[in-house]
């Protein structure tokens, strides 16, 4: 978990908000549970690529799957909607 999570975050910072979103499905789909530390980055990742969607999409999914949000995570989703305008 710690070795994708740092990939996800280092996604955020190169502006490669798909990658990141690769990089989470990677992690399921090779067993391994994505924790709040990995949806944060990812949602982090959106934030950057002013991807609000997929940022709500992932809080909608950890929630889903029983990951419990903090609140960076909030935090996050928060700036990803008002990086693309979605709110003021």
């Amino acid at each position: 978990v710690i070795s994708y999570n740092a990939a996800i975050s280092a996604c955020e910072k190169g502006q490669q908000w798909e990658r990141a979103l690769e990089l989470l499905a990677q992690m399921e789909a090779r067993g391994v549970q994505p924790n709040v530390i990995s949806y944060t980055a990812a949602i982090s990742a959106c934030e950057t690529g002013q991807q609000w969607e997929h940022a709500l999409e992932l809080l909608a999914q950890m929630e889903a799957r029983g990951v419990r949000p903090e609140a960076g995570v909030y935090t996050a989703t928060m700036r990803a909607l008002v990086s693309a305008s979605q709110i003021d």
